[in-house]
């Protein structure tokens, strides 16, 4: 029996003979963002405790063997990629809802809960959990946190990070670190679940974790405007976030690139307002009071337009409305037909260079590449911009225009989907020399075997 037979067997009578996938199931499976590629694994392993994630990893470590974490595999960074010689981790078994205090406001769950249960689970106990996607239906609660998730509501909840009151996470060497904190104060010591959100498993394996829930709104109010300059743009984001008091939830801005394919080119959806305007504000503001709310929202959005920063909008009426609305945000699909092969973006830089950057990328990638789109598309209330590039050739020479220009901007290579493999090489225009030593030490401490993701972020 060769080692690699004998470790599938030992891994066998660890997690049974439904916790070892081989074979057809693993190519099966893709090896890249986007749902691409084929799996080369040597088997995906799919325990369903935290101790049998702790022998996993013992045994692992102990032979040397590298793993690769998998959540839902709705990242963008080719986080999950793998090669012949790894295995994978997937805690796709561990998907139960432990437990809901509703009086608290308190969730515990195991790391491969899928988002929209997370959410479901929630608003049944009258509450809601505030980080929200696109790929709700796949995602699961361990890989939002290896990323450090954002979403459409981070304008006013904030990151995963913020909903993240404890985990529990096992070691390379297959030591658990409970840290399930239910308290939203605790000041002992190091906070050692930072540690692992945002570090793409390359720390240690989330297996459980404790939630923040948020009051439940009962009142959401969503419009669509239309603005004729960047600077009302930033303007309209100052003032909906005093105005409101504090009650605006989404702010995702469509430059007209966006809007003007989603609607009148690609025919996908309906244009509610004309496409002639350079910027779009597709926004949402969450209350407790209907009717109070309403007629604050409708004043707010009145008085704006009277002063000329808002050229012209509408206000949903129900809640059909809105998500047709947020359908057109959240197609993604449509775009990447339409600039295929497409380079995608995740960048975050300050509002205040927003403008001048976009305008200068636009202007470069037409002069050296006419017959590339660019559609520019994004959170924007915290700083997050998408941008979708095609048909491009050589995607690492757009990377580089985008990077470099970004880098002196005092942007971020990544606002939300963390580096993986496809952002490695431009880390350093985010990170100093010193900040990436100290990361390096990070992972040498936990890690020294390097057998966890090996290869990502550095």
């Amino acid at each position: 029996m060769s080692d690699t037979d004998k470790l599938l067997a030992q891994l066998r009578d660890i997690v049974g003979d439904k916790g070892l996938l081989t074979g057809d199931d693993v190519s099966s499976r893709p090896n890249r963002s986007w749902g691409q590629g084929s799996c080369p694994a040597r088997a995906i392993v799919r325990p369903a405790s935290t101790e049998e994630v702790s022998q996993v990893l013992r045994l692992c470590n102990d032979a040397g063997q590298s793993l690769v974490p998998w959540g839902g595999l709705t990242g963008l960074v080719d986080g999950i990629t793998c090669n012949p010689e790894d295995l994978v981790i997937s805690l796709e078994r561990m998907n139960a809802i432990e437990h809901v205090d509703a009086e608290a406001g308190v969730m515990t769950v195991q790391a491969g809960a899928v988002l929209q249960n997370v959410q479901e689970a929630a608003q049944e106990a009258g509450w809601q959990f505030a980080v929200d996607f696109g790929a709700r239906g796949s995602a699961q609660i361990g890989g939002m946190i290896g990323t450090n998730a954002g979403g459409n509501s981070v304008v006013r909840y904030g990151m995963m990070r913020e909903q993240v009151l404890g985990l529990e996470a096992v070691l390379a060497d297959g030591t658990v670190i409970s840290s399930m904190n239910e308290m939203l104060k605790n000041n002992t010591g190091y906070d050692l679940k930072q540690l692992f959100i945002g570090s793409e498993g390359t720390l240690g394996i989330v297996t459980r974790a404790v939630l923040r829930l948020r009051p439940r709104a009962r009142s959401v109010q969503t419009a669509f405007v239309a603005l004729d300059s960047f600077a009302d743009v930033a303007g309209l984001l100052r003032r909906l976030g005093v105005e409101l008091e504090g009650k605006l939830s989404s702010f995702e801005v469509m430059w007209r690139n966006f809007y003007h394919f989603m609607t009148d080119e690609s025919g996908k959806h309906q244009a509610v307002l004309p496409t002639s305007h350079p910027y779009y504000v597709l926004l949402e503001s969450e209350g407790a009071d209907p009717e109070r709310e309403q007629e604050q929202f409708m004043a707010v959005l009145g008085a704006l337009m009277e002063e000329g920063h808002v050229a012209d909008a509408v206000i949903c009426q129900s809640s059909q409305q809105a998500a047709q609305l947020w359908e057109m945000r959240d197609d993604v699909e449509t775009l990447m037909h339409a600039t295929f092969p497409p380079a995608i973006f995740d960048i975050s830089l300050p509002i205040r260079e927003m403008e001048a950057y976009i305008d200068d990328l636009a202007g470069v990638l037409e002069a050296r590449y006419p017959d590339t789109r660019l559609v520019s598309f994004g959170h924007l209330g915290d700083g997050n911009i998408h941008l979708g590039i095609g048909p491009v050739e050589d995607k690492h020479a757009i990377e580089t225009l985008v990077y470099e220009r970004l880098g002196k901007a005092g942007g971020s290579v990544s606002a939300e989907h963390g580096i993986g493999l496809e952002k490695r090489e431009f880390l350093p225009h985010s990170r100093s020399p010193a900040e990436m030593a100290l990361m390096r030490s990070i992972k040498q401490a936990l890690d020294p075997g390097n057998i966890l993701n090996p290869g990502k972020i550095f």
